[in-house]
């Protein structure tokens, strides 16, 4: 959950509520793949408030993947619309965060985006001379299944004293 606010052709914007739901694979311990869906609003006060969702499509860095506090970056590709696809367009994305693992399992995480649309509508107005962008800023909570298995077959394969040294 968290807040979005749009920097576009008005003046005076507001922030507004964002939601967004997940699954991210990881390729390796350092850098996974994540579909999102996002539901948000993007606002300017008194003149528009209108309701958007994305389907966003990332890859996403961990500089920490073995510590429980993990800073992050992500880019992507991102298909934009308006309640009831309306109006639709492209965009791309980056943010930038940090994750803090409370158990195991259980990840609290802290972010910032930032969105290009291609697309110069989305504040319902075609003015200046560039396409519009916006923010979103959010708290959330990571569950993580599975992934047990795979980590004992990973030490496993460690070499360690007990298993060089054996005792007779």
């Amino acid at each position: 959950i968290g807040t979005s606010i749009m920097n576009g052709d008005l003046p005076d914007p507001e922030f507004e509520s964002y939601f967004k739901i997940g699954h991210k694979r990881h390729i390796t311990n350092y850098l996974n793949i994540n579909l999102t869906y996002n539901k948000y609003n993007l606002a300017f006060k008194d003149v528009y408030n209108e309701g958007f969702m994305s389907f966003d499509l990332n890859l996403e860095l961990l500089f920490s993947p073995y510590k429980a506090f993990s800073p992050f970056i992500s880019a992507g590709y991102g298909y934009n619309a308006s309640n009831y696809f309306e109006t639709t367009s492209d965009k791309v994305q980056a943010a930038a965060g940090f994750e803090f693992i409370v158990v195991d399992g259980v990840g609290l995480k802290l972010f910032g985006e930032y969105n290009y649309s291609f697309s110069d509508e989305l504040d319902g107005i075609i003015a200046g001379e560039s396409d519009d962008t916006f923010f979103r800023m959010g708290f959330g909570i990571n569950l993580y299944f599975g992934g047990n298995k795979r980590k004992q077959r990973l030490w496993s394969k460690i070499d360690t004293v007990i298993k060089s040294n054996l005792v007779k």
